[in-house]
């Protein structure tokens, strides 16, 4: 008995257990009923009072061995196991938080002014029919807007809107007035896509219909942009211009000087620059869109936001607004 129990003892603590499929082959050999251990228990039934006496400790002792063996060695298994899950779950790259783009952030500030003025804001469809891009804005047959050349057309009468005006018409069909509405939003061009264009820009327009509505009113409203967005000391001007949808119509420019390299450039020597184009709309436009013209009036703009933003955070390239540049766009993180 004695030569058995120290055989198993040692060939127990001589095994190698370096993996799952090891362990399991160490209690089969150790542990089940079939085993090294329990037959030292069936041979211990053999023996007589005395002999239970002297080996039934001994036994046990063997018993709590071979178990504390495969426990031990069942632990640093699990422990090695969890240890390889956690480097697996490790997580991988950092994956950066996107932020809004600079063009939004101008729009936001545009239409907070004008909601302070009054207007609501309008939003509308991208992909327009001739009517409400065209037609009820009294835009001619032969106009050049209409040729392929400067207009994405999907059809022959459906086209990816040229203009936020298309909002404008659809205001005024609705038949609620007074109307006293900007429309932000994507529009398309057919352009050579360089520094300063791009096949497709963001408009802020601004409609106001009701009785009684003036040139004067029109002016004070665009007066009053141009102080909170630009400074109270920006010096603005009026030129006469033509749109067919307005009428009188007129362009607005802000004065930038000549002092800079980059501003004389920007102005073609004048220090004036353009930033929007505005007028009294066209009473044809009131009529197609049923609203009485002898009895309304109203005024229309429209502010170019990506020009502005370029004047606002000294861009000097259009393109680089879409480019997708992390370095750019990082620069509006946290504004």
């Amino acid at each position: 008995m004695k030569e058995q129990i120290e055989k198993i003892i040692e060939e127990a603590q001589k095994f190698t257990i370096t993996s799952k499929e090891q362990l399991e082959d160490f209690r089969l050999k150790f542990l089940v009923k079939k085993g090294l251990v329990n037959e030292l228990f069936q041979e211990f039934k053999k023996l007589d009072g005395d002999g239970k006496k002297k080996w039934g400790k001994e036994l046990n002792i063997v018993k709590q061995k071979v178990e504390a063996i495969f426990k031990e060695s069942d632990e640093k298994l699990v422990g090695k196991i969890n240890t390889n899950n956690k480097k697996e779950e490790l997580p991988g790259y950092f994956s950066e938080v996107g932020s809004r783009h600079a063009i939004s952030f101008v729009v936001e500030e545009m239409t907070q002014i004008f909601e302070r003025l009054g207007f609501s804001v309008a939003t509308g469809p991208e992909v327009e029919d001739d009517w409400h891009n065209f037609s009820a804005l009294n835009f001619p047959a032969n106009h050049p807007a209409r040729d392929m050349q400067d207009t994405f057309f999907v059809d022959e009468d459906i086209a990816l809107r040229t203009h936020t005006s298309s909002v404008q018409v659809r205001l005024m069909e609705s038949g609620e007035l007074p109307i006293r509405s900007i429309m932000p939003g994507r529009v398309y061009r057919n352009e050579a896509i360089s520094a300063r264009s791009n096949c497709f820009f963001h408009q802020v327009e601004g409609l106001y219909i009701d009785q009684g509505v003036s040139f004067s009113d029109l002016k004070q409203t665009l007066y009053n942009f141009v102080q909170e967005f630009f400074g109270v000391n920006t010096r603005v001007r009026f030129r006469a211009s033509y749109f067919p949808f307005t009428e009188p119509s007129a362009e607005m420019d802000i004065f930038l000087g000549t002092e800079s390299e980059s501003d004389y450039k920007l102005t073609k020597g004048t220090g004036w620059l353009e930033i929007l184009g505005c007028g009294m709309v066209d009473p044809n436009v009131l009529e197609n869109c049923n609203i009485d013209n002898k009895i309304y009036s109203g005024f229309a703009f429209g502010l170019g936001v990506d020009r502005i933003a370029m004047l606002k955070y000294g861009v000097k390239d259009l393109r680089t607004f879409f480019n997708s540049d992390k370095r750019f766009l990082n620069q509006f993180v946290n504004l």
